[in-house]
């Protein structure tokens, strides 16, 4: 029996690893995206770190990532296609991913 519990203890902290990595991944996808949109804004220094953070909190509106495709699309028009946005979002998940794993490993 300790083995069974033993095991449920280690599926739940893997859950709980993953799940919050992923959550780290989005918000590091969502930051690079944010900044990307930033300058294509014009923003720089401050103004595309508030925006980014802006393109960040859009994210907490509903699951998934459309909250902040709807917000790039508003925001980049004629700047930028949704399916643009949709490119650089997957790009910008996997340049997170990539970046957080890194960090993992020199810890």
């Amino acid at each position: 029996m300790a083995n069974l519990t033993d095991r449920a203890r280690a599926f739940e902290t893997q859950f709980t690893q993953d799940t919050e990595m992923r959550f780290r991944i989005e918000a590091r996808r969502n930051r690079l995206l944010g900044l990307w949109a930033a300058e294509m804004l014009g923003k720089t220094g401050t103004e595309a770190d508030d925006y980014a953070a802006a393109v960040m909190r859009a994210d907490f509106e509903e699951a998934g990532p459309e909250d902040v495709v709807r917000l790039l699309v508003e925001d980049l028009q004629g700047h930028a296609s949704e399916a643009d946005i949709r490119r650089k979002l997957a790009e910008m998940g996997v340049q997170a991913k990539a970046q957080l794993s890194g960090q993992n490993n020199v810890s």
